[in-house]
């Protein structure tokens, strides 16, 4: 069953509640016990215990659990890149960011402006 929270008004712990939710759904949908996960992240059984019933945990323990469920691509997407504001990633959908430059004029032979009276 998939939590649905509103991350926006929701308190610390409710949050933090649905992200232990989902990821104890992850790992019933990959068919693994807490035992082994807890193995394969280097976690202590009560860790994924209290995981389970949505209590605390560590953000070492956290990353930890993500990185054995193969979700390390999800962790970027935790924190955005600071140096790429909303609104660019948004028009920028990915692409890199490219500033277009003006046209440049082709110089000719160049002189001083007396010169150039005298020759006209």
């Amino acid at each position: 069953m998939t939590r649905s929270i509103d991350f926006f008004i929701a308190s610390s712990d409710a949050v933090m509640g649905a992200l232990f939710g989902r990821i104890e759904e992850i790992r019933l949908s990959q068919n693994v016990s807490q035992a082994a996960l807890a193995e394969e992240a280097g976690v202590s059984r009560s860790t994924m215990t209290r995981l389970a019933k949505g209590q605390g945990i560590s953000v070492d323990s956290f990353v930890r659990i993500l990185l054995a469920l193969g979700l390390a691509d999800h962790l970027a997407a935790l924190l955005p890149n600071p140096n790429v504001r909303p609104v660019e990633r948004i028009r920028l959908d990915g692409a890199e960011r490219r500033r277009a430059s003006p046209e440049r004029k082709v110089a000719g032979d160049w002189k001083w402006k007396d010169e150039a009276k005298a020759d006209g």
